[in-house]
């Protein structure tokens, strides 16, 4: 039996406190890790009082992608993948820094929701402590951010991302770089405030065991086992005594604690802090700690994504049962829409894995905006895939995906297309126009199969030629596509059809 070919993948975090890259081998179905790289960047305290992120920040995140990117550099574009959480979400400035990150790197940055950061994390998590038995808490405390997660195996049940992280809890409370006991009460009592909506939700839910990851866990795990205060994870007697550490030394700068790097220093109260708080909201006395984390789980997806187990396949699929899409018709669209991509794919240049998803993706859910009303059902189903959370997909995926589905029909929203990054609008006009064409072949929502038509491209036109005598017995249609061609005139491509 032949082996299977290795292929190599990266997964990159740009977290708010510090970026995170991993290289894994995939053979066999067996992942093996090839590289870690951190570098501690402190983009979050790059923000200035307008959530801009200055350009000293930025200088300091791009040498570390430069540096990332020519690890990276020899490995296949579609096998690499980069999200950005909090501070990238929160800053008013992100898309101008996401655009030289992208230059820096050499590969495109995602900009994740909260939520699915807790799916990756959790995910991360499972493949590392796997426990297909026990329902378990995860605690994951960034830089901007903290995720509360429960799961089973590698199901989620609950999952939260609270605006608390090491960062901004320590900017807030701690910022003279003194620790004292009054401000450690307060940052305290503001992490139970922010737990206070969802505190017994998560108790009714309940767990077996706490799993906490990431920098802020891992150091305090550290401290405490070397300081002989816990074995094998932290208990809350051994955070108390962190704690009472903490105030008793005062300043930040005079802390010497075995495992607390220097360029942690700075942000470690507010991450003490919100782990204690997280203790008492949860009535937790020991938690355990994984290696496992956002970059761990961000490879597993994305190797998932290419070999048949894309999460965001089933995202769809629930959208389309909870929004009563009618299946028929949406299967109908996908049908035809896939039989024209494949005539047009070469022609245009189009990716036959990943183009093709989002235009099947886009055709299931076309129709979702009905659930709201029919008239402007397009703009409709747009908001409402731009809004939800949808497991598996980054800000950008969804705004594609929502474009499409706001594209679909009558006039194309060029201010909107217009909102992409200028080298993905011809891709995405491309993929508009074929859904355009394929909901029109279907408009009548017949059973019967549109006619096996022929589709011939050139950069900026369609020509398309129907079987026989079809036409003349389809009038409305032939109506249909006198006006699809007014349509398109606008963002100047050409439509034109003829029998053979």
């Amino acid at each position: 039996m032949s082996k299977k070919l290795t292929e190599t993948y990266a997964a990159v975090d740009l977290g708010s406190n510090s970026f995170h890259m991993i290289v894994a081998s995939y053979a066999d179905e067996r992942i093996k890790i090839i590289d870690r790289i951190k570098r501690m960047t402190q983009l979050a305290s790059g923000l200035d009082a307008n959530d801009m992120l200055t350009e000293e920040s930025m200088l300091r995140a791009l040498i570390c992608l430069e540096e990332f990117g020519q690890r990276i550099r020899e490995i296949r574009r579609v096998n690499v993948r980069v999200v950005g959480t909090n501070t990238l979400r929160q800053a008013k400035n992100g898309k101008r820094f996401i655009a030289r990150a992208h230059k820096a790197l050499g590969h495109p940055i995602e900009i994740i929701s909260g939520l699915e950061e807790a799916r990756l994390i959790y995910l991360g998590v499972a493949h590392s402590v796997y426990d297909n038995t026990s329902k378990r808490l995860v605690i994951d405390i960034g830089g901007g951010s903290t995720e509360l997660i429960i799961g089973k195996g590698f199901e989620t049940y609950k999952m939260e991302s609270h605006y608390m992280g090491c960062v901004n809890m320590s900017r807030r409370f701690f910022a003279s770089g003194n620790i004292t006991g009054n401000s450690m009460q307060n940052a305290i009592l503001a992490v139970r405030q922010e737990l206070e909506t969802v505190e017994n939700t998560y108790k009714k839910t309940g767990w077996q065991k706490a799993i906490g990851s990431s920098g802020t866990i891992l150091t305090i795990n550290s401290i405490v086992n070397n300081k002989g205060w816990s074995k094998n994870g932290i208990s809350r007697n051994a955070l108390d005594k962190l704690k009472d550490e903490l105030i008793r030394t005062r300043s930040i700068n005079k802390l010497e604690l075995p495992g607390l790097a220097d360029n942690r220093k700075p942000v470690f109260g507010g991450g003490v802090a919100i782990l204690c708080g997280i203790f008492e909201a949860f009535d937790i006395e020991r938690l355990d700690v994984s290696d496992g984390a956002l970059r761990e789980g961000l490879l597993y997806d994305s190797i998932g994504r290419l070999h048949d187990r894309d999460i965001r396949d089933r995202t769809i699929d629930e959208l389309a049962k909870r929004y009563n899409i009618d299946i028929n018709q949406a299967n109908r669209v996908k049908k035809t829409v896939v039989q024209l991509f494949r005539q047009v794919a070469d022609s245009w240049k189009l990716d036959r894995k990943t183009d093709l998803k989002y235009l099947e993706w886009a055709a299931s859910l076309h129709e979702i905006g009905m659930a709201i009303a029919h008239a402007q059902h397009h703009r409709h189903g747009a908001y409402l895939v731009a809004n939800s959370d949808m497991a598996g997909f980054s800000r950008q995926d969804q705004f594609r995906l929502a474009l499409l589905i706001r594209s679909h029909r009558r006039k194309l929203p060029q201010d909107e297309i217009n909102l992409l990054p200028t080298d993905e609008r011809p891709l995405v006009i491309k993929l508009t126009l074929l859904l355009r064409l394929a909901v029109l072949l279907n408009r009548s929502h017949l059973n019967a199969n549109p006619p096996r038509l022929s589709v011939k491209v050139t950069n900026k036109t369609l020509r398309i030629l129907f079987p026989g005598r079809w036409l003349q017995k389809n009038p409305l249609t032939r109506a249909d596509l006198d006006s699809e061609e007014d349509y398109i005139k606008s963002i100047q491509y050409r439509l034109s059809y003829s029998s053979d």
